[in-house]
């Protein structure tokens, strides 16, 4: 089998997006008879279906899906290699991820700043968990990620940009966070499994012999602070995060002790990717101190 044809993968890509064909032919400016010929011949070249035909539209198949993943890939490093042979100034997308905190209280001005300067980028943010993050991004999803460390994958190369304070909050109606055993058997309210600094209140309470009692999952800050003040439970939450809304009075505040206190958050891009919009956001960043090697667990 020859090698495949990247404008097919790019109609084929938008074809699975997209759904169907109609949809397709309008995002691509083709007339449907011509992207419907072009999947019929990709999948007699690979000698797969690679879509279900349904009233409602288009699904992948599992062979669909195994190459939906190839052709991000091949697509963006096409893309790579035409930017690295350019000198012009950066453009196209740039898809970066980051954890709520960092996109909220750190990228603002950054970002602005770095869209003054290249105004032909078009950023996609991306805000989830640190774990889900790191999986979008070894999946060819995004670009680079801002996640707090320990990060260990040899897949991915890694930049120290800024260093958080975790803050343990509780309800005012709570006993006293002087003596923090009090807070055993209490509610904790965080984000779903995969969020890095619940990660670290959940080692910090095993070995500070304190047991969580029930959590409540929920999906940003904002949330998770209106809880804690309602008297739900209680939380960790970045000292930025905190700078950032009015909490004075609201309920309790205590940072976190020893290792668990300052959080250094890193950019992380792939190995294998390199841009000259990657190159530009590197440049925007704040220095920090390094981290220590970080384990794996």
């Amino acid at each position: 089998m020859h090698g495949l044809n990247l404008r097919a993968l790019e109609i084929f890509r938008t074809v699975a997006i997209e759904g169907s064909i109609s949809r397709a032919a309008v995002k691509l400016n083709r007339v449907q008879s011509n992207i419907s010929t072009r999947i019929k011949q990709l999948e007699h070249e690979l000698g797969k279906p690679l879509f279900l035909r349904q009233n409602r539209g288009l699904t992948l198949t599992p062979d669909g899906e195994l190459l939906l993943a190839y052709s991000e890939r091949f697509l963006q490093l096409s893309i790579e290699a035409s930017e690295a042979l350019t000198t012009g100034k950066p453009s196209g997308s740039f898809r970066i991820g980051a954890m709520e905190s960092t996109a909220a209280a750190r990228l603002p001005e950054i970002l602005s700043h770095y869209h003054e300067l290249y105004p032909d980028v078009e950023i996609e943010l991306t805000t989830d968990t640190a774990g889900a993050l790191m999986d979008r991004l070894q999946n060819y999803e995004i670009e680079a990620a801002f996640i707090a460390e320990p990060v260990s994958s040899e897949r991915v190369h890694t930049l120290v940009v800024f260093q958080e304070q975790l803050v343990l909050v509780a309800p005012k109606s709570f006993p006293s966070l002087q003596n923090v055993a009090e807070i055993s058997g209490r509610t904790v309210v965080a984000f779903e499994t995969g969020c890095a600094y619940r990660r670290y209140l959940e080692r910090w309470l095993l070995e500070s012999g304190i047991v969580p009692g029930n959590v409540m999952a929920v999906s940003s800050y904002l949330a998770i602070l209106a809880c804690v003040s309602a008297g739900t439970g209680y939380a960790v939450v970045p000292r930025s995060v905190l700078d950032m809304v009015q909490t004075k009075g609201q309920f309790q505040q205590q940072p976190l002790p020893g290792l668990f206190s300052d959080i250094k958050t890193l950019l992380v891009w792939r190995a294998d990717y390199a841009s000259s919009k990657l190159d530009a956001l590197k440049k925007l960043l704040p220095s920090c101190p390094e981290a220590p090697p970080a384990a794996a667990h």
